[in-house]
This record gives structure tokens, sequence and C-alpha cells, in this order.
């Protein structure tokens, strides 16, 4: 149960993080944003704030901003159609009731002879009760709703609308989600530092485990190593080297506590990684707590995951990684459920890792993924005019089946690989 909460926590929050930064850059630019929801499928819980309804869905495989423009606008009220209109205190439409007109009987029935509520923002027709031959023009408000069967949603003025936007203003609501992802195993790395410590490279003994050879044979925190069987050592890493290189042989270190040199016989156990044998001695490098320090210690440790995964991504570009080695939501579950049994601090680290994971993945200049639109808009600022809606909008349906297929395939990998 411990491992599921975990999962949700970093995976709802992984997500929540992503979708906001789209969230928060989209209301900037004035783009009405419709829905923010977490996860796919039917709705299990949502409510409404402003402009934008709030959601939790059933699928945990992603989230989205639900922005207008993005989709087919409205449905289109048509010459003829008969609609119930109510009205604001400056007499401007804030209703449109499509259907179900009786159970609003203080809107006013009018037969739509012309209608515009993207642009212009009018309704022309003949109001029942009146002269019916005379052709009335009522004003809309930009924030009226239309009312269908029950349910409203507000209309999007055009320059509420995503395309309406400038390049640049599109450019960075999409690129606000990866963006927001990097961010948080920033802050994620910087809380770390503050609380553990940033590591050193000095060679001094850290925190020493109960069970290591280290504590046994009287080694405590805070000794300096000079030397190691006669090898004068100067940093952290020197120290490891050798007793990496030690299994079970009986390492005479010279130290100094307090202000006094001492010599202290350790021996380090053996222990096998990946067929190779080394020698540990349950010794953790020396930390120290500055907090300035610790926002250095934030984009380094951002900086270098990020260099990382995309050495692994080039590995598997060039064919020295299978597919097999990638892994889904089933293959992380299993990778949190270990994390997890070390404790909350590398759980953090953990979560830190995977939100870069989601920030590159996203950025990757695949269809229906961020990138993706971010390459059309690239093409877009080359070409000096965007590439035709019905087209784009078919690349990036085409990369989101794509997509599901390759999520089911590593889910099956994951699966054969943790459970049969």
């Amino acid at each position: 149960m411990n491992t599921v909460i975990a999962f949700i926590v970093i995976f709802g929050a992984l997500v929540f993080f992503h979708e906001l930064g789209h969230l928060i850059f989209a209301k900037r630019a004035g783009i009405l944003c419709r829905e923010f929801a977490i996860g796919f499928g039917p709705k299990v819980f949502s409510f409404k704030k402003n402009e934008t309804t709030y959601t939790i869905r059933l699928l945990p495989i992603g989230g989205f901003v639900r922005m207008a423009g993005e989709d087919p606008e409205m449905i289109e009220i048509k010459p003829g159609h008969r609609i119930g209109l109510l009205f604001n205190k400056s007499e401007e439409v804030q209703k449109i009731i499509l259907n179900n007109k009786e159970k609003y009987p203080d809107s006013r029935i009018v037969e739509v002879e012309r209608a515009d509520i993207e642009r212009e923002l009018f309704i022309k027709g003949y109001e029942e009760g009146e002269d019916d031959s005379k052709l009335t023009t009522f004003p809309i408000s930009k924030t009226a709703v239309l009312v269908e069967n029950g349910v409203e949603t507000q209309i999007a003025p055009f320059d509420r609308q995503f395309g309406s936007k400038t390049l640049g203003q599109r450019t960075m609501a999409i690129f606000a989600g990866p963006m927001m992802n990097f961010i948080l195993a920033m802050v994620i790395f910087i809380i770390l530092a503050l609380f553990q410590g940033i590591p050193s490279n000095e060679p001094e003994l850290g925190k020493l485990t109960p069970d290591g050879s280290a504590l046994k044979a009287g080694l405590q925190e805070g000794d300096v190593v000079n030397s190691i069987e006669g090898s004068e050592v100067s940093t952290w890493q020197d120290v490891v080297e050798i007793i990496r290189k030690n299994p079970g042989n009986e390492l005479n270190f010279s130290i100094v506590r307090d202000g006094e040199s001492m010599e202290v016989p350790v021996t380090p156990v053996t222990q096998d990684v990946e067929g190779e044998k080394i020698g540990l001695i349950g010794v953790y490098n020396p930390v120290e707590k500055s907090p300035l320090k610790s926002l250095t210690y934030g984009v380094k440790e951002t900086y270098f995951w990020t260099i990382e995964i995309f050495s692994m991504l080039g590995k598997l570009l060039t064919g020295q990684f299978s597919i097999d080695a990638l892994s889904g939501p089933v293959g992380i579950y299993v990778s949190t459920d270990t994390v997890a049994k070390s404790g909350i601090f590398y759980l953090m680290k953990w979560a830190a890792i995977l939100s870069i994971n989601l920030g590159i993945m996203n950025l990757l200049p695949f269809p229906a993924l961020d990138g993706g639109r971010l390459t059309f808009f690239a093409v877009e600022a080359l070409r000096g005019k965007p590439i035709d809606k019905q087209k784009e909008g078919m690349v990036h349906f085409v990369g989101f089946a794509l997509l599901m297929l390759l999520m089911l395939v590593v889910t099956w990998n994951d699966i054969q690989r943790f459970f049969l």
C-alpha cells in the first residue's frame, strides 16, 4: 500500500506540475482554458473555478489542458434555429439556450437570421411576440455561455482562442509543460541538499553504516584520511577507488581525528556488483550544508541527469539498447517499490529523475507530444504561415496512436519481466 501511495503521489505531482505549466502560460496569453485534467477517460472528480473545470480522470496515463480553439469550437447557430436568450445588466446576451427553452421562462425566444459567436459577437433575428418583420441585432457578451441539455459551455471569442495568439505565446504555452518538469526536479534537488547536505569530495568520512567494517574497525564520522596503505589520498574519490580495488584485503588507514594522527586497520567486505567483485567498508561520503551551494547543487544535478537521460536515448537510437530496456508505468511502479524501501530522500531523488525524464520525453519531436507541436511551430516560423490545421491534426492523431501502441508493447514487456 505504501508503494501504491508513493506511486500515485509521484505520478500525480509530475503530471500536475507539467500541466500547470501549460495552464499558467496559456492563461497569461489570454487563452480560455476549458479544462485542467489529471488522467484520461471518465471523470472521477471535478470542480469549476472561474472559467476552468479541474478534473481527475480514471486512467492514470497523463493529463491535459483543454484550450479553446484547439478543437472545433462550439455548436454552429444556423439561420432558422429558434433559441432562447437571457441578458445581463448591459443588455448583452449572457446565455444562449439551444434546447429545453421551456425551462427558462424569462428567456426571449428568437428565430435566428444570422449569428457570429466568435468574431463579431452578435445574433441577428426575429424576436417572438414582437413585430415579426423587425430584424433585431443582439450583442453577445464575451463571457456568454451556450446552454444545451442544461449544460453550460462558455463561448470562446477568437481573441481567447489558442490559434489567435502570437507564435511566441503559443510556443511558450506548449513549452511550459516540460519546462515545469525541469524546474520541479531542480526544486527537489535543492530541498534534498538543504536537508541532507551537499556531497563533498574531501577525504573525510561521512556517516557510517551500523553493520559496516569501518565502524567495527573503530573509524568514526569526521575522521580525515591522509593515506591508505601508504598511498596518499587527497579526495573522497581516491578513498573510494582504493577500497573498491581491495575486497577482502586488510588496509591500513592513516587518519587524523581531533588533531591527533592514528593508524586504523580496516578490511573491506567483498560484494559482487554486476559480475565484478568490489570492496566496501560501509561509509558514506562527507556532506556540507549551505543554502547558496544548495541552489548550485540543484542546477548541477538537473543538468547531470538531463545529460544522462539524453545519453541513454542516444544508445537506444543507435541500437545499443533494445526496446525491451524501456519501462512503462508497470516498470516505474516496480522501481518505485524498490526505491521506497530505501527511504523518503531516495524516493524524492527518484521523483526528480522521473520528472526530468518526463520533460525530455515530451520535448522529443514526435507527433502528439509537446515536442511534436513545437516542431510544427518551428516550421511555421520558417515558412511564415501555419500548417493546415486538418493536416497537423491528422499527423498528431497518427502519432498518438503509435504512442499508445508503444505503451502497450512496453507495458506487456514489463508484465512479462516482473510478474510472469
